[in-house]
C-alpha cells in the first residue's frame, strides 16, 4: 500500500539496527498525511480490512470443522473385568518402564506385580493404559496436526476421552477428573505419565465397578 500511495521513498538510511539489512525507506510527512487523506488510501484500507476480515471467517469456520470433528469422534472404552484390567494395566505400565532405560541410562527398570501396586497408583495406570493403549488416544491426537484449533480440539478430545472411561468404570472417575485437572494445569509430571511403581501391599477387594 505505501509504495502504492506514495510511490519512491524521499530519501534512504542505514538500518539501524541491522547494518548489513536493506536501507530504511523515508518519506516526508507532508506527503504522507496526504496520502492517507486521499481516496485511493480509503478503498485501499477499505480493500484491506475485508481481506482481514475473510481470513478470520475462514479460520474460524476451520476451526469449527475441527471441533466437529472431534465431537463426531466415536470413543469406545472395553469394559473388562477389573482384574483382568488390573493385570493388563501393570503390564503396560512394565513396559513402558522398561523402554525408558532404552534412552535414559540413569534409568533403573522396576516391574510390579498387581498385588504390590496401592489402588490410587493402579487407578493412575489403569487410566493411562485405558488412554493410550485401547482407546487410539495418541492416533486421534496425530490426526489433528496442523490444524486450526488443533489446542482447543486436543484439550475437547482430552475431556471426552476420560469422560468415557469414567462412564466404562465408574470407581476411576474421580482420578479421570484428576488427571484432567493436572493436564488442564499442565502440572501432569513424568510420574502421572509413565510412573515409578509405588509397592504397598494391600488387600483389595475384587470385582469390576
Amino acid at each position: 500500500m505505501i509504495r502504492v500511495l506514495l510511490g519512491p521513498p524521499d530519501r534512504l538510511a542505514p538500518n539501524p539496527v541491522f547494518r548489513s539489512a536493506s536501507p530504511m525507506r523515508l518519506y516526508e510527512v507532508d506527503r504522507v498525511v496526504l496520502a492517507e487523506n486521499s481516496e485511493a488510501f480509503a478503498v485501499l484500507r477499505g480493500e484491506a480490512e475485508r481481506r482481514s476480515r475473510s481470513a478470520l471467517a475462514a479460520v474460524e469456520r476451520r476451526r469449527g470443522e475441527t471441533l466437529e470433528h472431534v465431537n463426531r469422534m466415536r470413543i469406545t472404552v472395553p469394559v473388562l473385568d477389573w482384574n483382568e484390567l488390573a493385570r493388563k494395566a501393570v503390564a503396560h505400565r512394565n513396559r513402558i518402564d522398561a523402554e525408558r532405560a532404552r534412552y535414559r541410562l540413569d534409568h533403573i527398570p522396576a516391574s510390579a506385580r498387581v498385588e504390590e501396586v496401592d489402588e490410587p497408583t493402579l487407578q493412575r495406570w489403569v487410566v493411562n493404559y485405558l488412554r493410550h493403549a485401547l482407546t487410539g488416544y495418541d492416533d486421534e491426537l496425530e490426526g489433528l496436526f496442523g490444524k486450526v484449533g488443533r489446542a482447543e480440539g486436543e484439550r475437547l478430545l482430552r475431556g471426552r476421552i476420560y469422560a468415557a472411561i469414567a462412564r466404562a468404570y465408574p470407581k476411576l472417575a474421580d482420578e479421570c477428573r484428576r488427571q484432567l485437572r493436572l493436564r488442564q494445569d499442565g502440572d501432569l509430571d513424568e510420574t502421572d505419565r509413565a510412573a515409578g511403581s509405588v509397592k504397598f501391599p494391600l488387600n483389595r477387594g475384587q470385582g469390576h465397578a
